[in-house]
């Protein structure tokens, strides 16, 4: 869960405005390459600069279905937590606070970054094929999913770093859909994972005439996966994302058959945000002193780095072969990274 860009852009998330009432806004996706010998190519809807945020939400993107292993060495992250949510395919994960773990569809990966932690990912091969086969060695994996991010507000973004997997979670129905409730509270379900402000992450799958209850103090947005929909006399296919505004108590949306689309929202965020590569912060200063201590590490022993601000990755040593090493840091940009407030 990482942004590799090799020169990330300033983006500057100004506050929710306050009354914001219903709308359907379509804000299109950008391709960005993250990179590598098999470059894999993300969508992105997140963050956008007219609008930066959905509740906590800050960062979205869609990738796959590409046959292109993920292959993420050791990277940081401060100030957010990742939500990693695969639609196809299994990834494995490591960090520094001592997790290994694979994810695989309709499990769910946690990761508060807190003040300060590193991880890496790297795609794995299912234990068989859906014929009940063993896969081929060189097979590379189908790998879909999406990754997101959650800002961390104020009293909690200086916190110590942790990990959760969910596997079993809670689904919702209603007439015409099924919704699995990946973080907060959706249709009388709540999810355990443990998030720290108002917000809300469903995976719906529905057919037809549909009306969704909501938070009227929420703000929400729609990512059709698969089918597509019509909200408000809006056409809505998969690829932009359709920000819906708060003030609704419910959301009526006819859909094809069998579409499947991401409902995210939460109670609008009421702090500037500057983020820069995998950083959020507040000031040029934080995001600075961050990114040279993560530079900094990477000079350090295995004991010391291991007790450092990031931590140590376990089984990226020198030894590691292709998974042997880390991202180093991006240089920051000439000018003084400013937040600013919304007009």
């Amino acid at each position: 869960m990482t942004n590799l860009d090799i020169s990330p852009a300033q983006e500057v998330c100004p506050a929710a405005p306050e009354g914001q009432g219903p709308c359907v806004q379509l804000w299109p996706e950008r391709e960005v390459p993250l990179g590598g010998v098999r470059a894999m190519n993300v969508f992105r809807t997140l963050p956008q600069r007219g609008l930066p945020t959905v509740g906590a939400w800050c960062f979205l993107d869609r990738f796959g279905p590409d046959r292109v292993a993920m292959s993420v060495l050791p990277h940081p992250h401060m100030g957010l937590q990742t939500v990693t949510w695969p639609l196809e395919g299994a990834v494995r994960h490591r960090d520094s606070v001592g997790s290994d773990v694979v994810v695989q569809p309709g499990e769910l990966n946690i990761m508060t970054a807190g003040h300060g932690i590193s991880h890496s990912e790297f795609s794995v091969l299912p234990a068989t094929t859906p014929d009940g086969s063993s896969p081929l060695v060189d097979e590379i994996p189908v790998s879909r999913g999406l990754q997101l991010w959650v800002a961390l507000p104020e009293e909690h973004r200086h916190r110590a770093p942790s990990f959760e997997q969910q596997r079993d979670l809670p689904v919702a129905e209603g007439p015409g859909f099924t919704a699995t409730v990946v973080v907060g509270e959706f249709a009388g379900k709540s999810s355990p994972a443990t998030m720290f402000s108002p917000i809300v992450g469903a995976d719906i799958t529905g057919s037809g005439s549909l009306e969704l209850p909501l938070r009227p103090d929420f703000e929400h947005a729609i990512l059709i996966l698969d089918g597509s929909a019509v909200i408000d006399g809006v056409d809505v296919q998969p690829g932009p994302l359709a920000h819906l505004g708060a003030g609704r108590s419910n959301l009526r949306l006819d859909v094809a058959p069998e579409t499947r689309f991401m409902l995210l929202g939460g109670e609008p965020f009421g702090e500037d945000l500057l983020m820069w590569w995998n950083f959020v912060g507040r000031t040029h200063e934080e995001v600075e002193k961050a990114r040279e201590e993560w530079q900094a590490e990477g000079l350090l022993d295995d004991d010391a780095a291991a007790a450092s601000r990031f931590g140590l990755v376990p089984g990226h040593g020198p030894d590691a072969g292709p998974e042997a090493g880390r991202i180093p840091a991006p240089q920051l940009p000439g000018v003084k990274l400013r937040p600013r407030t919304r007009a």
